[in-house]
């Protein structure tokens, strides 16, 4: 029988109860996900069981920083409004005491099947460190979750040569057929990432197949959180490589997370890489896990944050956020994303301009606001620099701007109220398309939510997450221009 649980996790769920009442309404995101209390960081086991979504997530319930993990955990019947639920689990036990890492989930027979990384961290009677991450299970029925008694159900001597047991993680498995599979982050003796595929008929024994593939020195070291998946006619491994160096404006330097486009024989489980894409372009994004809904659409969601720049508030007892779901389609050889369709029932108050010229610094009517969908369509580009200045007043703003003459779009944080030095702009190349109806056009769509904002530019081919902490009366919209500028604007607000 599985073991029961723990006097730990009986704690952390009493703590975390506490505190979510003890944080007001008005203190969160609306429609973005937000920590319970304490500490998120990586979305785990982004699944669904019994017809609603549940999403788990890193959590350290007791503080605003990062500490031993637990498994947090929600659910939603639309990708939207979230529930919370008990934490899942707590590091309990000697193969995850060093904290239970990320993982992924799946329905089977009725029980909800949870994958996940524990660590080994002790000290040996003769003085030496055992640090080792091993990939764990664990079942429930969607509120109470019970290890398997036989945890790890998968230790590093499955590991290919040169492999390291101290980098192994974050597991993510699906179905195929009669076989269960999952792929894993994984770090070989030449410091290159790499992704590992293993499969099962049982869920408790696992064979090691191949390697997908590997950084080969050109994408970071370490591969975090894959995921492996088809869309459209191409096959996609998502991975969040660290320590990567910037490269033009398609990679920045740290932890970034990346699409891997290729093709899969899965006759003998041989995957050919074509090309790689950042997964976001913004400040803010890492981790992202996918699910297939019932009605076909790959479904995505990051975690709004970075370890290279951690934004947290010290006036809040809760740390960290989701993106919003997005919608993952390919078309013309690139994904395209879009937030999930089910955000439109929440759309209220619709204000909209056609054809407004924009010669100074202008604002209109009507578009303020920060729980907001604003969308900006540019049809008229006589001008060198073309910015939105939102989450603004005298003393803060976040700040847009398009440079048309090198086609270059920067997301810039500096004047957000910072009192620290940590990243704070970004840039992407973006070309304007052509509109059979309006002609040339670059589009913008910003999703602002209290705290962050997701720039999804011309109907998503590429995306742009921030996170920032302006106060709150700072909701302002400027439009400004060195020349001449023809907008139109819809703004919609989001009514939870």
């Amino acid at each position: 029988m599985d073991k029961v649980q723990s006097n730990q996790l009986d704690m952390a769920r009493k703590i975390e109860k506490r505190g979510i009442l003890e944080i007001p309404i008005e203190h969160r995101p609306v429609y973005h996900l937000s920590s319970p209390v304490g500490w998120m960081n990586d979305p785990n086991g982004f699944s669904i069981y019994q017809k609603d979504y549940h999403l788990f997530f890193q959590y350290h319930p007791f503080s605003n920083t990062w500490g031993p993990m637990h498994w947090g955990h929600c659910k939603s019947k639309d990708l939207i409004r979230w529930e919370y639920l008990p934490i899942a689990m707590s590091p309990d036990e000697s193969y995850d005491e060093g904290g239970c890492y990320s993982g992924s989930a799946i329905e089977v027979e009725g029980k909800h099947v949870l994958i996940y990384t524990g660590v080994i961290d002790q000290y040996l009677e003769d003085g030496l460190h055992d640090y080792r991450q091993v990939q764990c299970m664990a079942k429930g029925d969607g509120l109470n979750y019970y290890k398997y008694k036989g945890n790890p159900i998968i230790m590093g001597d499955s590991l290919p040569e040169g492999s390291s047991t101290k980098d192994f993680r974050d597991p993510k498995i699906w179905k195929e057929g009669e076989h269960y599979y999952l792929v894993v982050g994984s770090l070989s003796d030449t410091n290159d990432g790499q992704v590992l595929l293993y499969q099962s008929d049982n869920l408790e024994q696992w064979k090691f197949l191949t390697v997908l593939d590997q950084s080969k020195g050109k994408y970071g070291k370490m591969w975090e959180c894959p995921d492996f998946f088809p869309l459209g006619d191409k096959q996609i491994l998502l991975v969040s490589p660290q320590d990567m160096r910037a490269k033009g404006y398609e990679f920045h330097n740290g932890n970034n997370s990346i699409f891997i486009y290729g093709y899969y024989d899965k006759s003998v489980h041989q995957f050919e890489r074509e090309k790689v894409t950042s997964a976001d372009y913004g400040l803010d994004f890492y981790a992202p896990q996918t699910l297939q809904t019932a009605d076909g659409r790959r479904i995505m969601i990051g975690w709004m944050q970075s370890w290279d720049a951690k934004l947290t508030n010290n006036f809040l007892n809760w740390s960290g956020m989701m993106t919003l779901p997005r919608e993952l389609v390919l078309k013309e050889g690139r994904i395209y994303q879009s937030p999930v369709q089910e955000l439109k029932k929440y759309h209220k108050n619709k204000i909209e301009y056609i054809g407004r010229k924009i010669t100074q610094t202008t604002a209109l009517e009507g578009i303020s606001g920060r729980v907001i969908d604003l969308q900006v369509d540019i049809t008229e580009f006589d001008f060198h620099h073309f910015s939105i200045r939102f989450a603004y007043s005298e003393e803060y703003e976040m700040l847009l701007q398009y440079n048309h003459l090198r086609k270059c779009l920067t997301i810039d944080r500096t004047y957000s109220g910072l009192v620290r030095d940590v990243v704070c702009r970004r840039k992407i190349v973006v070309e304007p398309y052509v509109s059979k109806i309006q002609g040339e056009v670059l589009n913008l769509r910003l999703l602002l939510d209290r705290y962050s904002v997701e720039v999804f530019v011309n109907e998503g081919e590429k995306v742009m997450s921030s996170v920032f902490h302006t106060p709150m009366e700072s909701d302002g919209i400027i439009f400004d221009t060195d020349g001449s500028a023809c907008i139109n604007v819809i703004k919609y607000d989001i009514c939870i």
